[in-house]
């Protein structure tokens, strides 16, 4: 892919990811909707209206240039069932695993976790044997992994955290500025359920570029996220007593 298309497919998924329209960018940039359009198919931006439009999303044309130089969106990275299997049998372990994989040094990661230097060599020490790292010189590290890691639907870990974080992230009202919860139930055909997995797979996409995109921003300029996204044939029980009965 030439570095161009890279760079405008990454700006559409910029787009996409915060819900900005061509219309409603048109408006904020001045231009109509019929010229963004021109902008986008023609890949005809010039560098002032590039840094007009990134400036937009709150985003420079370097953090554009970032998240377009993997050329696609970010690949889950998976990891060994041993490797599983060493994380879930520690929780201070996997939190640390967690926080250095989310761009956290070492340092910031022991004073989050409250980790003496002995606890802290001895967790890191852990995680090279498993080959989830290296050690770098003067208690760096250099991670083997990187966000969003695919886990196993039938591995150690969602097998013992999953339940947990399911009850957690859902015992909350959802109205905050940064909160969202939004539910629907229908009937689909099999082919528009297709169209909805599809969509939902690009949103988790997008969700892993901006991840990897603030990966390394400074502590203070971040925020623990977290995205549940779910889809399956399901009937409220309050109705499958009457579907019985219709059947």
């Amino acid at each position: 892919m030439n570095e161009t298309k890279a760079l405008v497919d990454a700006l559409k998924r910029s787009l996409r990811s915060r819900g900005i329209t061509y219309r409603k960018l048109g408006h904020s940039v001045g231009l109509s909707e019929s010229s963004v359009k021109r902008l986008f198919a023609e890949r005809s931006f010039t560098l002032a209206r590039l840094e007009r439009i990134c400036a937009e999303l709150d985003m420079s044309v370097a953090d554009l240039v970032r998240m377009a130089s993997g050329a696609r969106p970010a690949q889950p990275h998976s990891l060994t069932l041993e490797q599983e299997r060493t994380l879930a049998s520690d929780s201070t372990l996997l939190a640390l695993f967690y926080l250095l994989l989310n761009g956290r040094s070492v340092d910031d990661s022991a004073r989050r976790l409250r980790l003496s230097p002995r606890t802290l060599r001895a967790l890191l020490a852990r995680l090279a044997s498993a080959r989830l790292l290296d050690l770098d010189g003067r208690r760096g590290v250099r991670l083997h992994a990187k966000p969003p890691i695919a886990w196993r639907a039938d591995g150690p870990v969602r097998k013992l955290y999953e339940r947990q974080v399911r009850a957690e992230f859902l015992q909350a009202k959802f109205d905050g500025p940064s909160e969202a919860l939004t539910f629907h139930s229908a009937e689909l055909s099999p082919a528009s359920i297709r169209i909805l997995l599809r969509k939902l797979e690009r949103l988790a996409a997008d969700f892993a570029d901006l991840a990897a995109l603030d990966m390394n921003l400074p502590t203070r300029e971040k925020t623990s996220v977290a995205v549940l996204l779910a889809c399956r044939p399901w009937v409220f029980s309050m109705f499958s007593a009457y579907r019985a009965d219709a059947a």
